[in-house]
């Protein structure tokens, strides 16, 4: 009969990380994909909190809806290249079709951060490479976790919000229904710790 040491080495432990995972959506009812995604998101870990939803302009193509975007944040043990094939699963599930760039989409979600990691492989960067660029990704991830380091940078959120400029921030509006994106659908599933306000919880956008 293998002992305990067999089946350790057979199934090593990877260490538990925090990942800081960014939802947009611009087409249907934006509100309910994110609560939605939310839901599945606790297939990868244990969601433990979300941004309160922005509204953001359109970036590159401009000829489309406003986002509502936010940003959670997920206790995994899952690698990099398993957590991007299921946010990709997730997106297709809920309706994503990718046309070209920067087009209209039911949902949108990129892995920002996870732990220390620094990865530059094709279809996986990490940190997300634009991730210091983006107003309408940093100003919720600085919400959320202001302290949080971006590795390569040796910057926080905070600081690197703060970079972009108030014109940047602007842009970025809270959306108008109390807050964030707490779903009812994960709790069931006793899958969100200690997540924002119920702003998700309630209204259609």
């Amino acid at each position: 009969m293998a002992d305990q040491g067999d089946a350790d080495r057979r199934s090593p432990q990877i260490s538990e990380q925090t990942a800081f995972i960014a939802l947009g959506a611009n087409l249907g009812d934006r509100l309910a994909t994110l609560r939605e995604a939310v839901k599945r998101l606790g297939e990868i870990g244990v969601v433990e909190a979300a941004s309160s939803v922005y509204e953001t302009e359109p970036v590159g193509y401009l000829d489309q809806p406003p986002f509502l975007n936010a940003v959670v944040r997920v206790r995994t043990t899952q690698p990099p290249e398993e957590i991007l094939r299921r946010l990709l699963e997730i997106e297709a599930a809920l309706g994503r079709t990718r046309t070209f760039r920067n087009a209209p989409r039911t949902l949108d979600l990129d892995l920002l951060l996870l732990g220390e990691e620094c990865r530059d492989l094709p279809g996986l960067t990490l940190p997300h490479p634009r991730l210091q660029e983006r107003a309408f990704v940093l100003v919720p991830l600085a919400e959320l976790a202001p302290e949080a380091r971006v590795p390569g940078l040796d910057q926080t959120a905070a600081e690197l919000l703060e970079a972009l400029g108030p014109a940047a921030r602007a842009g970025v509006r809270r959306f108008p229904h109390p807050r964030a994106p707490t779903p009812a659908a994960a709790r069931e599933g006793e899958r969100v710790v200690s997540p924002r306000p119920s702003q998700w919880e309630r209204g259609r956008g």
